[in-house]
């Protein structure tokens, strides 16, 4: 389903899950191709409202901002949307943690909600930020993202579905400590995953061009940053030469990750606590041990040569930005090293 004016700049965007970091990112680049947008985030005590309230959220002057409850049909109509017209639906919306509860009530429900909303609405498209380690799902958010991906694919509306590898935000947990004289942390001999990550500016004006592109649309969309795929020893050691020193690293065992799951794993029968520890135990697990490529499904290999590269900013360039005291690394709660 084709809206009308699809193929035109100047449309009217409706964007959920803008107060992230991918998300002001989105909500920039879409101002800056001309975009109407609308923001519908979570209501903040003592921020203004209308235009007022973009600055104080790290959002671009240019977009207008809702506030309403993404999970709550009514909200989302009489808070969000508005019965007005829509070209587009933005979503960048994704659970906090990777817990399976909230990744069910984030990745998927929430999800469908905006979805039914947008289709009463008559939004014809839906840009859909997803992740590149759904081709995997070995973990309870991957399986959330897919399912709620198959959702959209059979829902009838025209969809974009954008998987974008490793975020520079990931990649950044260790540069502060490194900087202060720790190795850097490898899992086994530092070269069993490697990803071709991709800034937030760079992933924003993509995900802004699909909702222009007609080409992008009723497709799954890999996509990394620029240049080769690197590991995580590339990583270090690039880090440690920004820093003007030889690199140091400490090796740690894969089976010691297995080790800390199987104990989570078991004491979570019992203590329904650590069932939660046990599954953020497996995203590390899953992070240090397989790649953010695309993944051959006939060889079950990944395929730096098969991932799409987009942008200009390389993940050096930011650590050097990081050093320098021009960038934070907003990290979040799903971060796990």
């Amino acid at each position: 389903m084709a809206h009308a004016s699809s193929g035109r700049r100047g449309r009217r965007v409706f964007l959920v899950g803008a107060t992230g970091t991918i998300g002001r990112a989105t909500a920039r680049a879409l101002v800056a191709r001309g975009h109407d947008v609308v923001c519908f985030v979570r209501s903040r005590p003592g921020l203004p409202t209308g235009s007022d309230a973009a600055a104080p959220l790290g959002l671009p002057a240019g977009a207008a901002v809702r506030f309403g409850d993404v999970t709550d049909p009514t909200s989302l109509a009489r808070d969000g949307l508005r019965g007005e017209r829509f070209d587009t639906l933005v979503t960048c919306l994704a659970s906090r943690t990777g817990r399976p509860r909230d990744a069910w009530a984030i990745d998927h429900d929430a999800h469908l909600v905006v979805l039914a909303a947008a289709r009463a609405s008559g939004i014809g498209h839906m840009v859909l930020l997803s992740a590149i380690c759904v081709q995997k799902p070995l973990l309870a958010f991957q399986r959330a993202k897919l399912a709620f991906e198959r959702a959209l694919i059979a829902s009838g509306i025209d969809y974009t579905i954008v998987r974008p590898t490793a975020f520079f935000k990931s990649l950044s947990g260790q540069v502060e400590g490194v900087r202060r004289g720790r190795p850097w942390l490898l899992f086994g001999d530092g070269a069993l995953t490697a990803c071709k990550p991709i800034s937030d500016d760079d992933l924003a004006r993509y995900l802004a061009a699909c909702t222009e592109e007609r080409e992008r649309r009723n497709r799954v969309l890999p996509i990394g940053g620029p240049g080769e795929a690197i590991t995580p020893r590339q990583q270090g050691e690039a880090l440690f030469a920004l820093l003007g020193r030889p690199p140091r690293f400490r090796h740690v065992p894969v089976g010691l990750l297995d080790a800390v799951v199987w104990g989570l794993s078991t004491s979570g029968r019992v203590v329904p606590s650590l069932a939660d520890k046990a599954e953020l135990a497996r995203i590390g697990r899953y992070y240090a041990t397989e790649s953010m490529l695309v993944l051959d499904p006939a060889s079950g290999r990944y395929d730096a040569a098969a991932t799409p590269g987009t942008g200009s900013e390389t993940l050096f360039d930011y650590y050097a930005r990081l050093l320098r005291g021009e960038a934070e690394a907003e990290r979040g709660d799903h971060a796990v090293f």
